[in-house]
């Protein structure tokens, strides 16, 4: 079998069986690693596959060319977002704390990793680990009820004394977060601007 064939080959198989290990792959088509890994770069380079601690795997197209929120579809400008990340490696963004939250538990056993940015000092923080803060008289013109996120209780809670709200861990801001949300559809994902239209 020639490389371009094998190639071919390995992408039905990415296609039909999902992720794949190298040692797999060179056992069934009956070559080396060594040249597994010479078939596969051409594919790399081209994004069509990724490599990642499972194995490789098919890139994603449709979730690349998505531009809004995951959740409530909406586009996104937000300086406050998330990303979902799940076992396969596919990324999800959602355009805030609200829908990062309630998309996470939808999809909870699939997800590898949530983060999200500290809202006072935009750095990268565990989504599972953050402090959220509900119902501050600050507008976003996001979701509703609008979460802030901190790294640190205690800038919560500072942030908390000046604009109000309700300071709550990971489980609880979900908690609070579907009980307000229940009998609605999807989530209030409009600014005054689009409500005038």
């Amino acid at each position: 079998m020639l490389p371009n064939e094998r190639r071919q080959q390995l992408l039905k198989w990415l296609k039909d069986e999902g992720p794949l290990s190298i040692s797999d792959i060179s056992t069934r088509l009956r070559v080396s690693e060594m040249t597994v890994y010479r078939d596969i770069k051409p594919l790399l380079e081209e994004n069509k596959i990724v490599k990642s601690s499972g194995g490789l795997s098919l890139r994603n197209q449709p979730q690349e060319t998505l531009k809004g929120c995951s959740y409530c579809l909406k586009e996104s400008f937000s300086r406050n977002p998330v990303q979902i990340i799940a076992h396969d490696s596919q990324v999800e963004q959602l355009c805030c704390p609200h829908c990062g939250l309630l998309r996470f538990k939808a999809i909870e056993d699939e997800v590898s990793q949530i983060i999200c940015r500290d809202f006072l000092n935009d750095m990268t923080i565990s989504a599972k680990l953050a402090h959220y803060l509900l119902d501050t008289d600050l507008n976003l013109n996001c979701c509703e009820p609008q979460v802030l996120t901190f790294s640190s209780r205690k800038q919560a809670e500072q942030f908390k004394k000046g604009f109000g709200g309700t300071v709550l861990g990971f489980e609880e801001a979900i908690e609070e977060i579907e009980l307000r949300m229940a009998g609605k559809r999807s989530c209030d994902c409009h600014s005054s601007e689009e409500l005038i239209d």
